[in-house]
């Protein structure tokens, strides 16, 4: 008999990077992710270079990938077992002051993308910008360019009144992949109620992460594990609905975790202030970044079997799971 977790459409919010081979994902019943596939702070050429490398991916006969342009892509995935790709930017940084690239972009596959990523950049302040100066000129053109195109607006990096300011302004549904409660763990990278609430006002999704930092007390003797994790769930259930979450694990999709120790250190050494405290109390290895008793898609698993023993009805953890990412994208993409 199968379990409640294993029939579930389940969307991951965002992994920060994949090795191309989508074998984790398949054995933890991930039917989709927003996938990260240039670097943070790439310019146009190296973003462009990522974009060139997923692709490349999807174009072999035997990828187990199936690009996502729309909705209906993610339930045939659900259907047929493939892993659904949704290409995903966390800076529009390589678009510099050409919206026409945002069209290329679009017709490429790329269907979500950040605004800002923590720095301030043409379009907006990002989350750890003290003077958290809102949305520019520019940047207002951006959010209805990508409305236009139906290219999904993420704010997880962006600052809080870029925030408020980009959900304001939308006229689609907005997304916080991967961010958790500011008014529970006093975070940089986590949202105020204002920013929470703009963004479910939107018909917008927010999703909460498994990423240690975010979910931390900030206590060095006890790193944060599922019961934090479900402080973050409640409140933000409690300020926006149960229509307005999903999760965002922040994980990386491969099989060597060493894979990815240069982004592991390049986050260190450029943005001390989101995680210099954590990796000092915790080290910063990339096991060392997440819940203790849930640091891998194997065992996202928990989180339903955590919500069935407090109670949650099925048709609530299936809208947490993938539900509610579903019925957003579709509304941005069709």
């Amino acid at each position: 008999m199968t379990t409640l977790h294993e029939r579930s459409l389940v969307i991951d919010g965002l992994n920060f990077h994949g090795d191309g081979d989508p074998g984790v994902l398949r054995q933890a019943g991930v039917t989709a992710v927003n996938m990260t596939v240039s670097h943070f702070e790439a310019d146009f050429e190296e973003a462009m270079d990522g974009l060139a490398r997923w692709l490349a991916i999807l174009a072999k006969p035997d990828s187990g990938w199936r690009l996502v342009r729309r909705a209906a892509d993610i339930e045939a995935c659900h259907e047929d077992g493939d892993t659904g790709l949704i290409m995903g930017w966390q800076n529009l940084r390589p678009i510099g002051d050409r919206l026409e690239r945002l069209v290329m972009l679009h017709e490429l596959g790329l269907r979500v993308a950040q605004l800002t990523y923590n720095r301030r950049s043409l379009l907006g302040d990002g989350c750890l910008e003290p003077e958290d100066r809102g949305l520019t000129a520019l940047g207002r053109e951006v959010v209805a360019m990508m409305n236009s195109l139906g290219m999904a607006i993420d704010l997880s990096h962006v600052g809080q009144k870029t925030s408020v300011e980009a959900a304001t302004a939308s006229t689609r549904p907005v997304f916080a992949t991967h961010a958790n409660a500011r008014s529970v763990t006093p975070a940089l990278r986590n949202k105020s109620d204002d920013a929470i609430r703009a963004i479910a006002d939107s018909g917008g999704v927010i999703g909460i992460s498994i990423y240690g930092p975010m979910c931390w007390d900030g206590d060095s003797r006890r790193p944060p594990s599922l019961d934090d994790f479900m402080r973050h769930l409640d409140h933000v259930v409690a300020l926006a609905g149960v229509d307005h979450v999903g999760i965002g694990t922040d994980l990386p999709a491969v099989a060597d975790s060493n894979a990815v120790n240069h982004i592991t250190a390049f986050t260190l050494e450029n943005y001390p202030a989101a995680i210099r405290a954590y990796a000092e109390a915790f080290s910063n290895r990339i096991e060392d970044r997440y819940l203790v008793d849930c640091r891998s898609h194997g065992e996202l698993r928990r989180i339903t079997d955590r919500l069935l023993g407090s109670g949650w009805d099925e048709a609530d953890i299936a809208r947490l799971l993938g539900g509610n990412f579903l019925r957003a994208f579709r509304a941005n993409w069709g």
